[in-house]
């Protein structure tokens, strides 16, 4: 590798923050290439006080700026919602992703995941959990709920086909994996009673 694909690679990881190798060509290069040189760019990164978290099995990798817990790391002062690198995220999009997060761990416990351990939960159910969680609604303006669901994308935590079906209450929505280490079991558990029950198996 060249020193300016190895510029290359960093500078989209720090652009990004996150590199999903499933998500596209480009992103498949990009893991792959990371995967040569993970080290030496762990290394590189470590300087600036940067922590990479590498999930092999789902094929992921997330940086974490200086400061943020990252999975493993119980003395990090606090946790990162991170995009490119520390994010900074509206009320609503903070509440979809610890709803999103709680729906995961139900998909969890009921066997639903699929073989690259997405969850696909009905825009429905989501919606519905929102308000019985958090009492709250996603945005009713369609273009506010669409940059929701869009910022939360960017950030690989969802996917969905297309803006236009998150008019529709029977849309559906791919909850990754990587939402179990961007939000911790504890901060799930602290929401409400509702939310604790529903961990515990009580509440379908």
């Amino acid at each position: 590798m060249s020193l300016d694909e190895f510029r290359e690679l960093l500078i989209r990881l720090m652009n990004f923050g996150v590199v999903l190798r499933d998500e596209s060509q480009v992103a498949r290069d990009a893991y792959d290439r990371f995967v040569r040189v993970e080290e030496l760019a762990r290394e590189v990164l470590s300087l600036y006080g940067i922590e990479v978290h590498h999930d092999r099995r789902f094929e992921y990798i997330r940086l974490y700026p200086p400061g943020s817990r990252t999975p493993g790391m119980e003395h990090a002062e606090e946790q990162a919602f991170g995009g490119s690198l520390r994010a900074r995220l509206s009320q609503h999009e903070v509440a979809l992703i610890l709803v999103l997060r709680a729906q995961y761990d139900k998909a969890i416990r009921e066997g639903k995941l699929d073989e690259r351990g997405y969850a696909t939960e009905p825009l429905e159910a989501v919606s519905l959990a929102m308000k019985n969680w958090l009492n709250r609604s996603l945005p009713e303006r369609a273009v506010e709920r669409r940059s929701v669901f869009r910022r939360l994308r960017q950030l690989k935590l969802l996917d969905y086909r297309d803006e236009d079906d998150l008019d529709q209450a029977e849309a559906w929505v791919r909850i990754h994996p990587m939402i179990v280490d961007f939000v911790s079991s504890d901060t799930i558990a602290a929401l409400n009673p509702a939310v604790q029950a529903t961990e515990a198996g009580h509440v379908s």
